[in-house]
Parts: structure tokens; C-alpha cells; sequence
């Protein structure tokens, strides 16, 4: 607050002339002094994302929300849609993205990657950037598509913010980006121009009370093999949402944590060193070792981490020789079909006690499944369509952690953990006018059986054409009522079935779609979105080519130009996957 101005009554002023000019001189110190002080220049940061089922575009909103708080000049940019003739000319550049597949790019950072690594990208001296990196440390290629972003970069001129850091989203992903976060921000403006983002709210906690750390236990509802007799297993699974408070759109995922074998933890209980005591829960308080076991850590496929932790409590020679040669592919072979209990049995580790015992496991982390339901279909209700996994390895019968759980160890009374993983990248046309083309072959079916249950809730007026395949007709005709049904009220335009080993020539949906290559066309040519979803390592890739040579064959276009073409339907959200 400034005094009021008072001068001396000997200057040469009249009273009145006196008294307006302390009243202005007063006035305009007031105003000087309330003018706000002139701040820094703001810091420019653009934000690249590439993610695939929307855990790399959540961290990437949240860091730009953040910048937005402080003194930044912030952009967000998903890398399907950024013009890249910016990149040389970028001050700050913060690159998030996930890995998928066999170490691949997500979809919508296929593009951006594939330019950045060929002859044509620019210098990028005075650019100044840093990644984060998100993967599954289970896969081979952990994180590969970060690496290859970050090495790039720096080959191409680019000067590191700070060091990258990689991410097992399998583990957590939350605290490595908050440490990321906060240090990149201390680099970039070490007066500190925005919120720390230590303590944000979860990346994958959603709007409801019930989240991925927060889940809510979902009776069950219907629990059953699809497939008629033989090797395969199917099953359909219905969850209740009644009271949970979650909400979901089709093409969405369901996180389910599973419940590990009992006889398989009581055998590695039976075969430890020590006398099995508590352990520390995740809320604090102990629990017995047991317990911890069956909920809450990982005791099945062996990783890397886990094996160099393991070695350096045991005495085995083959495991000290396995890290000391670090070879890949030795590494893969060792790690392959084997688990925990191998350890423990084969290898014995001297642990003190529980809680050192379990310092060196993974916790157990939920499993994403692609939800076979729409909510206007189903209200209050989720549902699931999962193969089980089953095989012997080494001498023992294995499965697969949750698939093994839905159908050998959930009981009428259990009610497994789940929360709603959102898929921003795997979502209908919003206007149903638009003509929909889905691929899904085997479980690939789940996603595309909600789809047409919100087609046909919404009364969509465009046409829906459904290839979908699996070995043998007779008994892997997954939801063969349902699907008949919608083709015969017309819900469902066509259906291309492609049965593997019916005949002695193998058919897969790919082979459809070439031989339907003339009317698919057509149907791009009209404005219809195209949809993958199944296996990454072969099928995605597989559709993906066939369609190349339909833009070639029936479109007349180049090679080059059948690329730019599909890239730019995945720009334009008319191609999108759902792979695993």
C-alpha cells in the first residue's frame, strides 16, 4: 500500500493546486506499484505421443495439463498428426511412446518413426529433447521404440534434456514419470515454472471411485467354453457392474487381476530356506507369505531382472554363467516356458527371510482384455471372450496366469478384482452413417461383438462386414448363434468366415480379404473405417499387407502410394488395431 503523497506546504502552490497534485501523485504511485511485474519469457515445449491402447497419450495429457500451470509455451501433439517439417525448428521436445508387438512402433507413431530412421530426416542441431520410454519387461524388445527414438535423435543433432528413462507399465508406470517429469521440468526452468507432478492422480485411474488400484470385485455372471469339443478352449465371461459405479465404451479393455495357483505356491513355500513369516501388504499392513503369493506377486513367466536378482543369491553355476555371457538369445531360450518354481527347484537362492524373498518378484499385475459387450446392450454388465492358455514345459503342466484362473479357479462365489481400462484408440465412427470393416480372427472376435451390439443399439445406418476365422467350423465358431441372428435381421451387411484346417489348402481372413479385394475397395472407397484386432506378431501384419495389395491391385496405386494411403487412414482414424 503507498502513503498519500504530502508537499511541503512551502512549495510554490496554491492550497487547491496542492492538494490535486498529492491526490495525483498519490494515485499514480498506487498504480505503479500494483502494475504487475514483467515475467520471463515462457519456456516452448511440444509433446509427442505414440500410444497404442492409450497409456502413452494419458501420460502425455497429463504432463501437458501440468506445463499449461506454469510459464510454458506448451503444445500436444499425437505423432499421427504432427506435421514433421516442425521438428527441426522444435526448442524443447518431449517424447512419450509405448512399444507393442515384436518390438514395433504403436500405430500412430509408425510413420513419424519410420521417417525419423531413413535418409530423408533433417539435423536436428538445436533441438533439445528427452523420452520416456513404456514397455513390458517380459518381451525381449523391452521398450525398443523408445530407445531407437532417443538414439536417433541424438544422432541426428539433438541434445538430451535428460537421460531417458524406460518404463515397465506391467510394474508401474506413475512414480518413473513422476521422477521424469519433475526433473526434465528442474532442467527446463530450474526457478521452477510448474507443478510437480509427484502425487497426480494415477495414469490409469479413471473418473469412478474404482480403478486399476482401486478395483472392484465383480460377481460372476456366466462363465463358459465356447468351443465344442477338441483341444481349444473359449470362454465367455459375464461380470456384474451393478453397484460399481464404472462406465465403459465399446472397444475399451477390462483389467482383471488373477489369482495364482495354490498348489503351485505351496510348493515353492515347501522348497525355501527359510520358515515363511509375513510380508509387507500393499496397504501397509503384513500378510502371510502365502497369501502374498496367491494375490499379490508375480510367480509365473521368468524375466531377465528377475534371473540377475535371482543369480545374486545363488550359488548356481549356470545361472553365473548365463549372466556373464549376457547373450540374447541364450537369455530367451533359458527364459522361455519356465517359471518361478524353477528357480526355486533347480536353482536354489539363499533368501533370509519372506520379506527378502519377495523384494525380488514383480507384483502381480492386472491382465487387459478387450470387452466383448456393449453397455447399452448388457447394462450393468461387462463381458470377456478369452482362450485359455495351456502347455507342458520342462516336465510341468503351465497356463496362462489369468486365462488358467477364469477357468480352473474362479468359483460361484468368487469375485475377481477388475477396473476399466479406457482405448481412445480403438473406437467406432461417431457418426453411424460410416461403413464399418472388422477383422478378427479367433478372440480377436471380442471387441467386434460389442461393436455390432452398439450398431445395432443405435440403429447405425451404415453397413457392417465382419471376416472373422478360427481352425474348424464345427467347433470354433465362436458366438455362431449371435452372429447368424445379426446377419439375418441385417444388422450384420456380410460375413466372411475363413476355417484354417477345414480343407487342405489353409485359408486365413487375409486370403478373404484378396479375394474380396474389388469390394473392399469399394467400401474404403465410400468412406469406411477399417478394424484389426488379435494377434500382433503375425495376423495384424498379415491384414496389413493384404491390404497393401488390394490399394494396389484394385486401387491402382504404387507401392509407395498404397502406404501413404493406409497411413493416411490411420491419420484420419479409419484404421485402427486393437494387437497384442
Amino acid at each position: 500500500m503507498v502513503s498519500p503523497i504530502q508537499l511541503p506546504d512551502h512549495a510554490p502552490f496554491t492550497p487547491a493546486q496542492r492538494a490535486w497534485l498529492n491526490d495525483f501523485l498519490t494515485q499514480t504511485l498506487a498504480q505503479g506499484a500494483s502494475a504487475p511485474q514483467q515475467t520471463a519469457p515462457s519456456v516452448p515445449v511440444t509433446i509427442l505421443f505414440g500410444s497404442q491402447t492409450g497409456t502413452a497419450e494419458s501420460l502425455a495429457k497429463k504432463l501437458f495439463k501440468n506445463l499449461k500451470k506454469g510459464n510454458y509455451d506448451a503444445n500436444l501433439h499425437d505423432m499421427a498428426g504432427y506435421d514433421r517439417a516442425r521438428l527441426p525448428k522444435e526448442k524443447n521436445l518431449l517424447v512419450i511412446t509405448s512399444t507393442y508387438g515384436d518390438g514395433e512402433p504403436p500405430d500412430t507413431a509408425s510413420d513419424l518413426h519410420s521417417w525419423l530412421m531413413g535418409d530423408e530426416a533433417p539435423r536436428l542441431e538445436g533441438v533439445s529433447y528427452s523420452v520416456l520410454s513404456l514397455g513390458d519387461s517380459s518381451y525381449p524388445d523391452f521398450c525398443k521404440c523408445g530407445i531407437e527414438f532417443d538414439t536417433r535423435l541424438t544422432e541426428l543433432g539433438a541434445a538430451r534434456i535428460h537421460d531417458r528413462v524406460d518404463v515397465d507399465v506391467d510394474v508401474d508406470a506413475d512414480e518413473p514419470y513422476a521422477q521424469w517429469s519433475g526433473a526434465v521440468l528442474g532442467t527446463l526452468n530450474p526457478a521452477g515454472a510448474a507443478t510437480p507432478d509427484h502425487g497426480a492422480a494415477p495414469a490409469e485411474a479413471i473418473e469412478e471411485d474404482h480403478s486399476k488400484s482401486n478395483p472392484f470385485p465383480a460377481a460372476v455372471l456366466d462363465n463358459r467354453n465356447l468351443n465344442g469339443p477338441g483341444a481349444k478352449e473359449t470362454h465367455h465371461l459375464a461380470f456384474s457392474l451393478k453397484n460399481s459405479g464404472l462406465n465403459y465404451e465399446v472397444g475399451d479393455a477390462l483389467g482383471v487381476y488373477p489369482v495364482n495357483r495354490a498348489d503351485t505356491v505351496d510348493e515353492i513355500i515347501a522348497n525355501l530356506p527359510f520358515k515363511p513369516d509375513d510380508v509387507p501388504g500393499p496397504d501397509g499392513r503384513d500378510i502371510p507369505l502365502r497369501e502374498a503369493l496367491l494375490h499379490r506377486y508375480d510367480i509365473g513367466a521368468l524375466n531377465k531382472p528377475l534371473v540377475l536378482k535371482w543369480q545374486a543369491r545363488s550359488g548356481s553355476p549356470f545361472l553365473r554363467s548365463l549372466v556373464e555371457a549376457d547373450d540374447k538369445a541364450a537369455w530367451n531360450d533359458f527364459c522361455w516356458g519356465r517359471e518361478l518354481i524353477d528357480l526355486v527347484i533347480e536353482h536354489p537362492a539363499d533368501f533370509s527371510d519372506s520379506e527378502e524373498f519377495v523384494s525380488v518378484l514383480k507384483k502381480l499385475q492386472p491382465r487387459l482384455y478387450s470387452i466383448a459387450s456393449s453397455p447399452n446392450a448388457h447394462p450393468d454388465e461387462v463381458h470377456l471372450c478369452v482362450g485359455i492358455v495351456r502347455y507342458e514345459t520342462h516336465g510341468r503342466k503351465r497356463g496362462g496366469a489369468c486365462s488358467s484362473f477364469f477357468a480352473d479357479r474362479m468359483g460361484d462365489d468368487t469375485k475377481p478384482r477388475v477396473y476399466m481400462h479406457s482405448n481412445p484408440g480403438f473406437r467406432l465412427p461417431t457418426d453411424g452413417s460410416t461403413p464399418v470393416i472388422m477383422v478378427g480372427p479367433g478372440t480377436g472376435i471380442a471387441p467386434f461383438r460389442a461393436f455390432l451390439e452398439e450398431r445395432k443399439a443405435s440403429a447405425a445406418t451404415g453397413g457392417n462386414w465382419l471376416f472373422f476365422g478360427n481352425p474348424h467350423s464345427a467347433t470354433d465358431y465362436l458366438y455362431q448363434d449371435e452372429i447368424e441372428a445379426l446377419a439375418k435381421d441385417g444388422t450384420l451387411s456380410k460375413l466372411d468366415l475363413a476355417w484354417s484346417r477345414d480343407q487342405k489348402e489353409k485359408v486365413y481372413v487375409q486370403n478373404l480379404m484378396e479375394r474380396q479385394g474389388a469390394e473392399l475397395w469399394s467400401w474404403l472407397n465410400k468412406g469406411a473405417a477399417f478394424y484389426v484386432c488379435g494377434d500382433a506378431s503375425r495376423m495384424a501384419k498379415d491384414v496389413d499387407q493384404a491390404l497393401h495389395t488390394v490399394a494396389m491391385e484394385h486401387g491402382k496405386l504404387s507401392q509407395e502410394e498404397a502406404t501413404a494411403f493406409l497411413t493416411k487412414l490411420k491419420k484420419d482414424k479409419r484404421y485402427q488395431r486393437d494387437v497384442y
